[in-house]
């Protein structure tokens, strides 16, 4: 099982800071492909993501226990 980190707009759309899927064997564009079908998150193009604290890849895999964070392109001054 992997948690999945949301940050800003993402954690509105979902209605919380984080979840729980199973993303073990999955591409980072294989999970950014599976979130946006079977959940609210749409738009994940320009999301960068994270895994264990490390900018990941779309050809990075995921292993079982890692944390994913989605981060949003930020704005501002």
């Amino acid at each position: 099982m992997n948690k999945v980190l949301l940050f800003a707009y993402l954690q509105e759309a979902a209605g919380k800071d984080h979840l729980f899927m199973q993303a073990a064997g999955l591409s980072v564009k294989e999970l950014r492909n599976s979130l946006e079908n079977e959940t609210r998150l749409s738009s994940l193009q320009n999301v960068m993501i994270a895994i264990n604290e490390n900018y990941a890849t779309d050809e990075d895999i995921i292993e079982e226990n890692d944390v994913i964070a989605l981060i949003p392109p930020v704005s501002g001054g």
